[in-house]
C-alpha cells in the first residue's frame, strides 16, 4: 500500500507523540484520584494487569489497522472492510474523541489558569483556602470559558502545523521536560516525613477493597490512559513508516504510560499522607490537596509551578491526538486545507465544551441521569465508549481484517517468531473481548 505524504520524521518522534497521546489527564489527573477513591495499591495492580494483557494488545491492533490501511480512522475501516458494518468503528472513534476533548479541554483550561496564577505566586498565599480558590475559579463562568478557549487555541495552532512541524516537533520537547520535572517532584515528595504511609497506600495492594465497580474503573482507566478505543492510535500509526516495529513501539508507549502513572502516584500520595490530607478528594485532588501541601513546604511556590507546568505539558500532548483524529478525518474525506479544518474543529469543540465548562457554575443544577454535563460526558466516554470501542476493534482485527495483512504489519521491523504473533492474535480474538464483556456484565450486576 502507498505511504502517506505526511509522515513521522523518526521512530522516536512517533513513540514520544504516541506516549504523549496516552500520558495526560489519564495518568496525571485522573489516575491519582481514581486510585485514591478505588482502593489504592489494589487498583494500581489491576490497572497494570489490564494495561499489559488488554491495553497493550489493543494498542498493537490500532497500530496495525492504521499503518495497514495508511488512512485516518474513518477511511481505515472503510478501506480494510468495505461495505461492511465494521466501517462504523471509525465514526465511533471520531465522535468519542470529539466528546472526550470537549470536557477534557475544560480541565485543560483549569490547569492553564492555575499555571498562569502560580507563576507570580498568586495560588500559594497566606490564608488561602484552596477549596474556595478552586471553587472560585471553576465557579466563574467567564474564567472557565476563557481558559477553555485558550487551551483549544493552543491545540488548533499545533494541529494546523501538521505532523512533523506540529505534533512531533512539540512532543519531542514537551515529553522529555515532563519526565525531568516529574522526577524532581517525586524526589521532593518521597523525602517528606510520613511519606512512607502514602507509598504503602499506593504500592501495597489490599484486594479486600476491590469490587466489580472498582475493576470496571481500572479497565476504563487502562483504556483512557493508553488512548485506545477511539482509534486515535489508528490515525497516528497511519503516518508511520513500514520499517518500524509496531510491537516494540506499543510496548514502549505502554511502559512509559505505566511509568508516568507510577511517578504520579509517588508524587502525590506521599505528600497527601505526609500532611494528613485525604486521598479520596476526587477530581479536585490536584487543585485542592496539592497546593495545600506545597504551601507547607520550603520553595512550595516553585514546586507547585513546576508541577502545574508539567501537568499542562502532559495534557497538551494528549489533547493533540484528539484534535488530530477529527482534523485528519475531515481533511482526507473532503480534501480541504488542514489549517482551516483544525481551526474550525477547534471552534466546534469550544462550542461543545461550553456546557461542560458551565457544569460547575451556571449549569450546576442541570443533570443527565443524575450527573452534571461534565461528569456525564466523562462517564459516557470512559465507561461506555472506550470499552465498547475496544470490543469492536478486537472483533474487527480478530475476525474481519485480512489475517495475512495483520501478520504482515505485525512482522514488519522485527524478527519475532510465528508463535509470538499467534499468541497476540488469539489474545485479540478471545481473551480481550471476553474480558471486556465479563468485566462490564460483572460491574452492572448481571454476573
Amino acid at each position: 500500500m502507498d505511504q502517506r505524504k505526511d509522515q513521522w520524521a523518526s521512530k522516536l518522534g512517533f513513540i514520544l507523540s504516541s506516549a504523549g497521546a496516552a500520558v495526560g489527564l489519564g495518568a496525571i489527573w485522573k489516575f491519582p484520584y481514581m486510585t485514591g477513591m478505588n482502593g489504592g495499591g489494589a487498583f494500581f495492580f489491576i490497572f497494570i494487569l489490564f494495561t499489559i494483557i488488554i491495553g497493550l494488545p489493543l494498542l498493537i491492533a490500532e497500530f496495525i489497522i492504521g499503518r495497514g490501511a495508511q488512512k485516518e480512522a474513518i477511511s481505515a475501516y472503510q478501506k480494510l472492510a468495505p461495505k461492511s458494518i465494521f466501517s462504523f468503528i471509525g465514526h465511533w472513534g471520531v465522535i468519542g474523541a470529539f466528546i472526550l476533548m470537549s470536557f477534557y479541554s475544560v480541565v485543560g483550561g483549569w490547569v492553564l489558569i492555575y499555571s498562569l496564577l502560580s507563576i507570580p505566586g498568586m495560588v500559594i498565599t497566606d490564608g488561602t483556602q484552596y477549596a474556595e480558590l478552586f471553587a472560585s475559579i471553576t465557579g466563574n463562568p467567564l474564567l472557565t470559558i476563557v481558559g477553555l478557549a485558550l487551551f483549544i487555541f493552543i491545540n488548533s495552532f499545533v494541529i494546523s502545523s501538521g505532523i512533523k512541524n506540529g505534533i512531533e516537533k512539540y512532543s519531542k520537547v514537551l515529553m522529555p521536560l515532563l519526565f525531568i520535572f516529574f522526577i524532581i517532584i517525586v524526589i521532593r515528595s518521597v523525602t517528606f516525613e510520613g511519606a512512607m504511609e502514602g507509598i504503602q497506600f499506593f504500592l501495597q495492594p489490599d484486594f479486600s477493597k476491590l469490587n466489580g465497580e472498582n475493576i470496571l474503573y481500572a479497565l476504563g482507566q487502562a483504556f483512557f490512559s493508553l488512548a485506545v478505543g477511539i482509534s486515535v492510535m489508528v490515525t497516528y500509526s497511519s503516518y508511520l513508516d513500514k520499517n518500524v516495529s509496531l510491537g516494540s513501539s506499543a510496548a514502549s508507549v505502554s511502559i512509559m504510560n505505566i511509568f508516568v502513572s507510577l511517578l504520579a502516584g509517588l508524587a502525590i500520595f506521599p505528600i497527601v499522607f505526609s500532611f494528613g490530607l485525604e486521598p479520596t478528594e476526587g477530581p479536585g485532588l490536584l487543585f485542592i490537596v496539592l497546593p495545600e501541601a506545597f504551601a507547607q513546604m520550603p520553595f512550595g511556590e516553585l514546586f507547585l509551578s513546576l508541577f502545574l507546568l508539567l501537568f499542562l505539558f502532559a495534557i497538551l500532548t494528549s489533547s493533540f491526538s484528539m484534535l488530530e483524529i477529527i482534523t485528519a478525518a475531515v481533511t482526507e474525506k473532503k480534501n480541504v486545507s488542514r489549517k482551516s479544518v483544525a481551526w474550525i474543529a477547534g471552534i466546534l469543540v469550544l462550542v461543545a465544551g461550553i456546557p461542560a465548562a458551565l457544569s460547575s457554575n451556571v449549569l450546576a443544577d442541570f443533570h443527565i441521569f443524575g450527573k452534571t454535563v461534565f461528569d456525564a460526558s466523562d462517564f459516557l466516554v470512559s465507561n461506555i465508549m472506550l470499552p465498547a470501542g475496544c470490543l469492536f476493534i478486537s472483533i474487527f482485527i480478530g475476525f474481519k481484517m485480512d489475517k495475512q495483512l495483520v501478520r504482515q504489519e505485525f512482522s514488519y521491523g522485527n524478527n519475532l517468531s510465528n508463535g509470538v504473533f499467534q499468541t497476540w492474535y488469539q489474545l485479540m480474538r478471545w481473551v480481550v473481548p471476553f474480558t471486556i464483556i465479563i468485566v462490564f456484565l460483572y460491574s452492572i450486576g448481571v454476573i
